[in-house]
């Protein structure tokens, strides 16, 4: 629980004006959603239209609710919350839960998504090294803020596939009473029990503040969630605009989702495959991650498009990383293993490549 978001609830509560979601009210004369041409109602309410509206108006459903309790008790967390995106869930979590009184550790590796929503909270701001824990303690200890403390991370970075030291952070966290936060976006079902991610394979589930899930990767669908605290998720539904002030999502999407999680927690034999992958590609490269995501580093963004060209141009699909996304000098092409590419398609990319 931190002071910040405490205290803006419990004023809340006392004007009388608390948001909470209502259940949907499809049996009443619809003069209230934004379903203008009535597109959405003949699309379908229960299978396919449009949300009509945000979630605090029209735009909630039974079925978010469903979804909501399944994601917490999948992933072992007390509450969920659905976003449209894991750019408005970093966005909505990192400038509801932190304030001017806060400060807020974060790698410098993190998303912008992180980085945006730290501006937005107005806390304190202080970047450590990349997954370096001794930098990430000695900021912590000559720290002044007299708020609440949080540390964010990654637990697989988008452009390198290292792994965040989760557990040594966790351990820092606790020394100095700090909250952390963990994006999973790359990790969650290819990593850890079921595909649950790495937080839930190293057992830190309980001392982990909140925890991003995005849908559109591993998952093959649309959207993402907030786990955190019954108390967060209150905070996030009264604070975070981008939620508050946002078209739901639509229930084609809820279906998906929910037939997602139906599925990816018993892909093991595609997991496994992406493991052997990653082993095929540190035989190859000296320089290999541990994860599916890999790169091989063409300085310049020149150098670089000329390189992806040539990929293609053998028929294969790899992603330019050029500068500012990635510091000048480091620009890179990343390479994502998949449970549908082959050994010998790998192989044959690593051989053009390297």
């Amino acid at each position: 629980m931190t002071a910040f978001l405490e205290e803006r609830l419990s004023s809340r509560k006392k004007a009388g004006n608390l948001r909470t979601l209502q259940p949907s009210h499809y049996n009443l004369i619809d003069f209230a959603s934004n379903d203008y041409l009535g597109l959405a109602k003949s699309m379908g309410t229960t299978t396919g239209g449009g949300a009509t509206g945000s979630r605090l108006l029209t735009g909630n459903s039974q079925l978010a609710f469903e979804i909501e309790e399944l994601l917490a008790r999948f992933h072992g967390y007390e509450a969920a919350l659905l976003c449209n995106c894991g750019y408005m869930a970093n966005l909505a979590l990192m400038m509801t839960v932190a304030g001017e009184q806060d400060a807020i550790f974060f790698d410098v590796a993190v998303h912008a998504s992180i980085r945006d929503g730290i501006r937005l909270s107005r806390a304190q701001a202080f970047a450590f090294r990349h997954n370096d824990c001794m930098h990430l303690e000695k900021r912590l200890k000559n720290s002044s803020s007299k708020g609440t403390c949080f540390i964010c991370v990654e637990s697989i970075y988008s452009t390198d596939g290292s792994i965040a030291p989760l557990e040594a952070i966790c351990e820092v966290a606790a020394r100095y009473g700090a909250h952390v936060i963990v994006d999973e976006a790359h990790a969650t079902g290819v990593w850890g029990p079921q595909g649950r991610g790495l937080v839930a394979h190293l057992g830190l589930t309980k001392a982990v503040f909140a925890h991003v899930v995005t849908f559109g990767k591993a998952l093959g669908t649309f959207g993402a969630c907030i786990l955190s605290s019954a108390f967060v998720k209150e905070g996030l539904i009264n604070f975070a605009t981008p939620f508050i002030y946002t078209t739901a999502l639509p229930l084609c999407v809820l279906h998906a989702i929910r037939a997602s999680y139906e599925r990816f927690p018993y892909m093991e034999k595609e997991r496994n495959h992406i493991y052997q992958l990653i082993a095929v590609f540190s035989s190859l490269c000296e320089r290999a991650s541990r994860t599916q995501v890999q790169f091989i580093r063409c300085p310049g963004n020149r150098a670089l498009r000329e390189a992806a060209l040539k990929m293609r141009a053998c028929g294969f699909d790899v992603s330019p990383l050029m500068s500012p996304t990635v510091a000048r000098g480091e620009e890179r092409l990343r390479i994502c293993l998949h449970a549908f590419n082959t050994r010998e398609e790998l192989t044959i990319l690593c051989r053009e490549l390297l």
